[in-house]
């Protein structure tokens, strides 16, 4: 249901160095930066598998912190997103483990980005 979304961070650089390390274990990668010519100078690039679908603007984010979850194809991409996420500088919100409270067969983990927005890796397959 959802093409892409985008979320605006404070410092580019930072946030671009923590989401290169964080999508690795996903298979995900920074796979498109916009031409500073359409943007007024501003930074915008776009994360995906094979298309952007996560972007991210240079600029003061908004006030509220957003949760974003990202799918993983297994549970242990789950726990190297974690593990890489960290460290790259993420906070924990949430060690890798089922979270049967959702779906019975949720596994996940949520760490703050730079921003402080809440970032989940999620798997839905069954161990």
């Amino acid at each position: 249901m959802i093409d892409h979304i985008g979320i605006r961070t404070a410092d580019f650089e930072r946030a671009k160095a923590f989401y290169d390390k964080a999508m690795a274990p996903l298979g995900a990668s920074l796979l498109k930066m916009v031409p500073p010519e359409y943007t007024d100078g501003v930074k915008v690039g776009g994360y995906g598998r094979d298309w952007p679908v996560y972007w991210l603007t240079e600029g003061a984010p908004a006030s509220e912190s957003k949760h974003i979850a990202f799918t993983a194809n297994t549970r242990e991409e789950v726990d190297a997103f974690y593990k890489a996420a960290l460290e790259a500088g993420g906070r924990d919100n949430g060690a890798p483990g089922p979270r049967p409270q959702y779906h019975a067969n949720y596994y996940g983990a949520f760490v703050f980005d730079p921003d402080g927005n809440n970032v989940e890796a999620v798997c839905h397959k069954p161990a």
